[in-house]
């Protein structure tokens, strides 16, 4: 069997397209652009995450880097039933490699996001699961757990531009101390790292990969913190 393609860059058509998508986001202009749609972004994003995926498994040994579309790759396809916004497509690449056995979006992992003005990079979980969170509420405040959080996030924060998200609620949930000294992260339905990054040349280049291998490996501490959490239930 001949090896997959290795991977080269994404095009810059690849932003082009997407750059058009945002100006004709109809059904009848995607169909009639589909072969630059497969061409400039799907056969790239596949190799990149072919190529990526085996260098994620060198520090995430359980990673999931699958190309077909509901696993690593996300459909192009919006969820339009509950939204005001009816327009049929996004307009960024949007891929996922998650590592643990429960199902894909319900694990940590590593995400990456391409648009025409901006690679987004982040790690971790987007939003606790329910039955994931008491388990994280109570790792937070156990002496040993919560310790090991604070660390982790240190360690993210230490070595480079990251942002913390996932905070959302404004009250302690009921039940915990408010002066718990990791309280903080209590407020929080999810928990992940992420780093804005302008359009660079890496993006057009086989570098790419080492670009965003680089900046997961410095997020990783979160991830192998979030792994061993969603382990335990």
């Amino acid at each position: 069997m001949n090896p997959p393609p290795a991977f080269t860059g994404f095009p810059q058509k690849s932003l082009t397209f997407f750059k058009e998508l945002a100006e004709n986001n109809t059904k009848m202009w995607f169909d009639e652009h589909r072969g630059d749609y497969e061409h400039y972004v799907l056969g790239p994003a596949r190799d990149f995450i072919v190529a990526l995926g085996d260098r994620l498994k060198t520090i995430a040994p359980g990673i999931q880097a699958d190309p077909r579309v509901n696993k690593t790759l996300f459909r192009i396809n919006r969820d339009t039933r509950f939204r005001h916004d009816k327009t049929p497509y996004k307009t960024h690449l949007a891929l996922w490699f998650w590592e643990g056995a429960r199902p894909r979006m319900e694990c940590s992992g590593f995400y990456f996001h391409l648009e025409p003005a901006k690679l987004l990079l982040g790690v971790g979980l987007y939003c606790f699961p329910k039955d994931l969170v008491d388990t994280y509420r109570q790792s937070v405040v156990h002496p040993r757990e919560g310790k090991a959080l604070a660390q982790a996030l240190s360690k993210v924060k230490g070595t480079g531009t990251y942002q913390i998200g996932g905070k959302h609620f404004k009250k302690i949930p009921s039940g915990y101390d408010p002066k718990h000294p990791k309280a903080e992260f209590l407020l929080y339905h999810g928990l992940h790292a992420a780093v804005d990054c302008p359009i660079s040349p890496e993006v057009f280049s086989a570098g790419l990969v080492d670009f965003c291998f680089g900046h997961f490996k410095n997020m990783l501490p979160l991830h192998r913190w979030l792994l061993a959490l969603t382990q335990r239930v």
